[in-house]
């Protein structure tokens, strides 16, 4: 009997009793004849139910008389009173609410049934698909097992390959979720990556242009050739989904403005200069009552992003324009006479002060952060030091304060001595650690950044410490997993709506979840850190850093190393060269200028008018050649070879050198030694500036013995397991 059969109290009695006689019953207790009894009882309670079919009843059932038994009322002092029900939910006579299923040990029930029922085979299977998920641990695969088997009743579906996402995702947040989801996507059932808790619920894919709209509030009059214009922008500029996302929520902005202030204004065709003027007023109102951050942080202006709805409703009118002229385009006829946002009324928004200001602001950040950075990765290294010493606390690895304070030191580090941005070092695979060997036999490896925002790819040389936190990342993975190996999955991009193709990412299992870290997390684990190390600015607040700030940290200490600019740009993937002398803002005006012409001297002593042109493919094929670092004996200089230093080789005090772990007895040596020359030198009355320089000496090769007391073992050798 199915759920949509006509109700027959008969038949329905004959079909379960035959059934369930089929069932695994031990000759122990007597328990097939409590089920025919539990049967009976059931299908009496039913026919007393309204509704003309199996399920009908069912439905009324569970309303009325089901809380009444699971309260304790009107049993008859019947001890199997679950079983009847439960013998029509596994026989799939009817269909059970998730609050039913939810309510019974559904596991303990699925062992009774035929080894050839197909709810058994199902049960079997995905027992096999959970016990392939190498995390978890044993009570969280009874759960997910025990959910899988809900799921199946609930939906009414008998093969786990008829599991659809929208399916499971009625699941919502039950016990084992998480581990199932992970099964079930390795198994190859969802085309997607792992997800838990809330981003399974809520996550959705890009939306259309109308579903856009009807987000951003448009009117109704306004709808249709805002739909089509994104419509068109698609098509003709580009799919990027923030973009288009972007220009719907200025447009919305921009219509809401219209319906408040102007009811008069019908259609595209109606709007004038007046109309857009009045707008500039409203725009930068709404974007300082709208934005996240508070007035005095970064001292960020508001009026950056009214500029920014003003020009994309600019550009609305001007391809409004343009576009409509094409024949059949659904956009003609909506431009008006002229562009009524003109570039006049564009500048009038003083977008070179909000420039100006804004770079202000980021290099007093900077300043503070090259103060106070230091604090934060000792105190981040000091953490995770004292946790892996120490004893395990919980069951699960990733409730372990080692594995915590690992993965927020390993995103700093990683983050400080790339800089990379948060989406490029999020996109980071085992892949991307290049291996080259010179024809020496000499070894050096290379990041391999992918195209981001520029859509231009890159690489940047891997001294000892970068690689040490990649190679502790991945041995972290590989113990989160168990596996030698990690394992390919796909990654959510939050910015773009979709999910990126498989790969063995590096920040995976960072949350305890088989799944790529979001943006939202390291923005958090680097907010902790800087809290915990108790950092501020010079007036006393607390400063708060963010992923961005340790790309600009990266930048500000090869300019301090006196790092070519156009190295640090090629390094940095930035577009112009101009964008990394911002930073030399945070320096003397006077050492700046020299620097500069110093450079601009050398590079067109050497390369000509030329020099400052973007290198060729051969020019990077020769700098791929030359990038190895200069093994020093104590120390790696991380420097490419011929390139010159300004320092003249006194490696321990600069950024660029990286203390071997075998040469702390020559550190050790080295201190004793100075040590002892500088109370010759107080007893001698040597000058006290050269006093201070062996002081300053023995700083910087106390400061080496830290740095190579800090490696737990040989990098390169770690990279290569």
């Amino acid at each position: 009997m199915r759920p949509d059969d006509v109700w027959d109290k008969t038949m329905f009695v004959s079909s379960l009793l035959a059934r369930t006689d089929t069932w695994k019953w031990t000759a122990a207790g007597n328990y097939r004849s409590r089920m025919r009894s539990a049967v009976r009882r059931l299908a009496t309670t039913l026919d007393g139910q309204s509704g003309r079919s199996v399920q009908d009843r069912w439905d009324c059932f569970e309303t009325v008389v089901w809380p009444a038994w699971h309260a304790g009322e009107g049993r008859s002092g019947e001890d199997a009173w679950r079983w009847g029900t439960w013998a029509a939910v596994l026989t799939r006579t009817v269909r059970p609410s998730w609050a039913f299923i939810e309510s019974g040990r559904v596991g303990q029930w699925t062992v009774r049934l035929p080894d050839d029922d197909p709810f058994a085979v199902a049960s079997g299977r995905l027992l096999q698909m959970i016990e392939t998920v190498g995390w978890g641990g044993e009570r969280a695969h009874r759960d997910a097992w025990w959910l899988g088997l809900r799921v199946l009743l609930m939906a009414g579906i008998e093969r786990i390959d008829d599991i659809t996402d929208d399916t499971f995702k009625q699941a919502g947040a039950s016990k084992g979720a998480t581990v199932l989801d992970a099964a079930f996507v390795q198994a190859g059932l969802f085309d997607r990556g792992p997800q838990h808790g809330s981003t399974r619920r809520n996550r959705v894919a890009q939306r259309t242009a109308a579903e856009l709209v009807d987000i951003a509030g448009v009117p109704e009059r306004f709808r249709a050739v805002t739909v089509g214009y994104l419509d068109e922008y698609r098509a003709r500029v580009g799919a990027v989904y923030s973009s288009v996302r972007g220009k719907s929520i200025a447009l919305g902005h921009w219509w809401a403005f219209i319906d408040m202030h102007h009811p008069e204004v019908r259609s595209c065709v109606d709007v004038r200069p007046i109309h857009t003027r009045e707008f500039l007023e409203y725009a930068k109102e709404r974007a300082r009552a709208k934005r996240r951050r508070l007035a005095n942080d970064d001292g960020l202006d508001d009026r950056g992003t009214a500029y920014v709805w003003v020009g994309a409703v600019r550009l609305f009118f001007a391809d409004l324009a343009t576009w409509g002229m094409d024949d059949g385009s659904p956009l003609a006829g909506h431009a008006p006479p002229g562009n009524p946002l003109g570039t006049r009324e564009q500048s009038a928004m003083e977008i070179g002060k909000i420039k100006r200001r804004r770079g202000a602001a980021m290099a007093a950040t900077v300043i503070e952060l090259e103060r106070e950075l230091p604090k934060v990765r000792a105190f981040a290294f000091t953490e995770w030091d004292r946790h892996r010493s120490g004893p395990r606390v919980t069951v699960r690895l990733q409730d372990e304060p080692e594995w915590k304070s690992f993965w927020a030191w390993a995103l700093l580090e990683l983050l400080v001595q790339s800089g990379l941005r948060i989406e490029e070092a999020l996109e980071l695979t085992t892949l991307d650690v290049l291996r080259r060997e010179l024809p020496d036999g000499r070894r050096y490896y290379l990041l391999h950044v992918k195209p981001s925002k520029y859509d231009r790819a890159r690489v940047v040389p891997i001294g000892d410490g970068l690689g040490r936190v990649i190679a502790e990342i991945v041995g972290h993975v590989q113990t989160f997993y168990g596996t030698a190996e990690i394992p390919s999955q796909r990654m959510w991009c939050s910015y773009e709506k979709h999910w990126r193709p498989a790969a063995p990412y590096l920040f995976q299992g960072v949350t305890g979840h088989p799944s790529v870290v979001d943006h939202n997390t390291v923005r958090k684990r680097l907010a902790g850190l800087a809290e915990g190390a108790g950092i501020s600015r010079a007036d006393g607040t607390a400063l708060t850093l963010r992923p961005h700030d340790c790309r600009r940290m990266f930048a500000s200490e090869h300019l301090n190393n006196s790092t070519p600019v156009h190295v640090i740009q090629a390094l940095l993937g930035h577009a112009s060269i101009e964008t990394v002398m911002i930073y030399a803002k945070l320096y003397p005006t006077t050492l700046v200028e020299e620097y500069r012409k110093t450079l601009q001297s050398i590079y067109q002593a050497h390369g000509g008018d030329d020099a400052f042109v973007a290198p060729t493919l051969a020019e990077w094929q020769a700098l791929d050649q030359a990038c190895v670092m200069r093994d020093m004996g104590t120390h790696l200089c991380a420097l490419p070879v011929g390139q010159h230093c300004p320092k003249g080789l006194v490696c321990l005090g600069c950024g660029h050198a990286q203390p071997k772990r075998s040469a702390a007895p020559v550190f050790i040596r080295m201190i004793t030694s100075h040590e002892r020359a500088l109370e010759n030198g107080r007893s001698h009355g040597e000058p006290a500036g050269q006093l201070a320089a062996r002081e300053m000496e023995i700083g910087r090769i106390r400061s080496a013995l830290r740095r190579a007391e800090q490696l737990s073992d040989d990098v390169a050798a770690a990279m290569e397991r």
